[in-house]
């Protein structure tokens, strides 16, 4: 039997159950891992708040999409994207289903070998904001020797975006609160609070002009100061402006009404997040640690954005 979390209705954070399912072996081209940790991510609110539509038939709603763990059993001499598969290894778990858990079967696709220069809380928080922001620097556009406007920059997001793009040789200039611009200084990034004249602000920073800019955050403010500073539109791109965005022209990117999911890009991101990992150019900061049968607790830190950091759960 395994322990797993589940919403046992629509709402907030009161829903959530741990409960006990049994977990059955792998079969052909799949892998038992028990799991050491699993990243929360808004996306998982989202889905059991109703954001995403109320079907009672979905209840009880599994969550989580990503893990890290080890290997305790395969369906058979199977390699994932990283290679070969076996009982034993530390891996990452992207995309899984229903990772809030304390064992799941994942195909071998989802498997990759974890890096050792992250602990297993580290490798929980990795993927999903990673593969969120290798899309968003592509949809933009963004190579060396741009200039990009990151709004949101400290997030989880944000500050994938940030290290990144300053991997691949552009200048960044990121939005935050003060207390977060000595992280983004650390991070490689130009820090800027937003709030009223933050245009004149970017404006002053980047004298030479803006070439994309990437949205984390979906306020009017982070929206109406890209379009006055990049001049081509399509190299703006938000994860967050549904509303706004394709009206505007600019490249809305996810899972909200309208927007480019980026499963292809986002698979083949996984490999070069590894590589970024292990160069030293990418790394995971992560804020709280829960136990699984605290999840509640742990949503109402991810909703309430005091974190400062991943918030994972470890069973």
């Amino acid at each position: 039997m395994a322990r797993r979390v589940v919403a046992t209705a629509y709402g907030g954070p009161e829903v959530l159950a741990l409960v006990e399912e049994p977990v059955g072996p792998p079969g052909p081209g799949e892998v038992l891992v028990g799991v050491r940790a699993a990243g929360t991510n808004p996306f998982d609110v989202k889905i059991y708040s109703g954001g995403l539509g109320r079907d009672p038939a979905k209840l009880p709603m599994r969550l989580g999409s990503e893990a890290a763990g080890v290997v305790r059993a395969v369906g058979a001499e199977i390699s994932g994207p990283t290679g070969a598969i076996r009982v034993g290894d530390e891996v990452v778990v992207f995309r899984a289903a229903g990772a809030y858990a304390d064992e799941i079967v994942a195909p071998a696709s989802a498997v990759l070998a974890k890096p050792d220069e992250l602990s297993f809380e580290e490798a929980a928080g990795l993927m999903l904001v990673g593969t969120t922001a290798v899309h968003a620097l592509a949809a933009a556009g963004v190579a060396a020797g741009d200039t990009l406007l990151v709004h949101g920059a400290a997030g989880g997001v944000g500050s994938s975006v940030v290290q990144i793009a300053v991997a691949s040789g552009a200048r960044v200039v990121g939005t935050a609160a003060p207390e977060r611009h000595d992280d983004l200084r650390r991070l490689g990034a130009v820090p800027v609070a937003y709030g009223d004249g933050l245009l004149e602000r970017v404006r002053e920073l980047a004298p030479d002009g803006v070439d994309a800019a990437v949205d984390t955050v979906g306020t009017d403010e982070a929206v109406d100061v890209s379009i006055a500073l990049v001049a081509d539109r399509d190299r703006i791109a938000t994860i967050a402006a549904f509303t706004r965005g394709g009206g505007l022209w600019i490249k809305v990117l996810g899972a909200g009404p309208g927007a480019d999911p980026g499963t292809a890009i986002r698979d083949a991101a996984r490999l070069e997040l590894l590589r970024l990992v292990r160069s030293g150019s990418l790394r995971v900061r992560v804020g709280r640690v829960y136990p699984l049968a605290e999840v509640a607790e742990a949503h109402r830190t991810l909703a309430g954005g005091r974190a400062y950091g991943k918030v994972v759960l470890v069973p």
